[in-house]
């Protein structure tokens, strides 16, 4: 029986996979079972910030696989103590909570929120605007946060308290906004919803009616933070700082991690037995973060990562068979102008690059590490499909 075979008889069909059985990767680069070669700039949908097996991050994983692999958080142990040190002296925030995904870093920030309304205000002041086209999790809370109305199918009854804005319609936010309101919910870059990055002028508005009101901002970095645009968060690039920020994706590495970050307003606001996660802020997922965290202080990192991707963005804007490039940094979204957004990616499997796809756009999240070599022979194999002559 084939991996594939044992794969689709025994899991659960939830993903629409391809058929490729990836068995080893150094870098940006990867190696299928039928020994195939292909360039990765999906990095398993931004997870693997620093590509397949950096050396320096296997090495740190590795050795604390071998002191201490889980200890729970009734107890103390070290990488947990380096990690959230080192994220709260580089964001700024005061304090944070660690879990497994992004989903549990947005219920985390979910629950800060209405439990400072309500703890400062009383009941009645709990709704939470999010955008339409976001996306937040697969939880039922984190779905029902999730302004699609393609995710808010089968599962009822869905979490209440959610409201949904046009992403850069400052009207319709206005029009949404009430007493009830406890926090208002963006992505800089909605991944998901299209790789659109939202106005200047919104990402203004919101946080000056979130200051006027006593109102939580929070700022879904999961897919756009940890150097994915060039920048620690994305958030950076609108001269603004959220109150309440989640991460994960990348920022272990490729291993299973969420955080939220508060402020010192929100920092105290879960005490004692008032959330938890067996496995959040594990050991080995700590040594693994905290090695990619050294690798974005490096100097010249972030730089670099504008760099190479402003190449990549160029060499796409040039072909005439694309009609937009969208997001920020190493997040692009490509929408081509005579072919589907998954014959782009078909193509380009054929041809030994991975992409992704988000609604009409090619997605592209490479990795933060990958060399101009892979960077080059990526994106010619990207341009070729682009105008559909490979």
């Amino acid at each position: 029986m084939s991996i594939i075979e044992q794969t689709n008889l025994h899991i659960m069909p939830t993903y629409g996979r391809n058929d490729v059985v990836i068995v080893d990767g150094h870098g940006a680069t990867c190696h299928s079972a039928d020994g195939k070669t292909y360039i990765d700039f999906g990095s398993g949908i931004g997870t693997t910030s620093l590509g397949y097996c950096n050396d320096a991050w296997a090495d740190a994983v590795c050795a604390q696989v071998r002191k201490v692999q889980h200890t729970s958080n009734l107890f103390y142990h070290q990488p947990q103590a380096e990690l959230a040190e080192k994220l709260c002296n580089m964001s700024g925030y005061a304090k944070l909570f660690f879990g497994n995904s992004g989903a549990e870093a947005n219920e985390c920030a979910i629950k800060v929120a209405r439990k400072y309304s309500f703890d400062k205000y009383g009941k009645g002041r709990y709704n939470i605007i999010t955008l339409v086209n976001s996306f937040h999790g697969r939880t039922i809370t984190t779905l029902s946060a999730t302004g699609q109305d393609v995710f808010h199918n089968y599962f009822f009854p869905f979490t209440e308290g959610f409201r949904y804005v046009k992403a850069n319609d400052i009207a319709d936010l206005h029009d949404k906004l009430d007493d009830t309101v406890c926090a208002i919910m963006i992505e800089y870059v909605q991944g998901e919803g299209g790789v659109m990055a939202l106005d200047q002028a919104f990402v203004n508005e919101i946080r000056k009616l979130c200051n006027e009101k006593d109102i939580l901002m929070i700022a879904d970095e999961v897919q756009t933070g940890v150097g994915r645009t060039g920048k620690l968060f994305a958030g950076e690039h609108y001269g603004c700082k959220a109150d309440i920020v989640t991460l994960a994706k990348g920022l272990a590495g490729g291993l299973p991690i969420g955080v939220c970050l508060a402020n010192e307003a929100c920092a105290d606001v879960l005490g004692k037995g008032a959330h938890g996660s067996t496995f959040g802020g594990n050991p080995v997922v700590c040594a693994g973060a905290v090695k990619v965290l050294e690798t974005l202080e490096t100097p010249g990192m972030l730089e670099n990562i504008q760099r190479k991707s402003q190449y990549l963005r160029e060499k796409i804007s040039a072909l005439d068979t694309v009609q937009e490039v969208s997001g920020l940094g190493f997040m692009i979204g490509i929408l081509p102008k005579d072919q589907t957004a998954a014959k782009v990616q078909e193509t380009c499997l054929q041809n030994g690059l991975l992409v992704l796809t988000a609604k009409d756009r090619v997605r592209l999240l490479p990795p933060l590490t990958i060399t101009e070599e892979e960077l080059t022979k990526g994106a010619e194999i990207l341009c070729n499909a682009l105008k559909n002559n490979a």
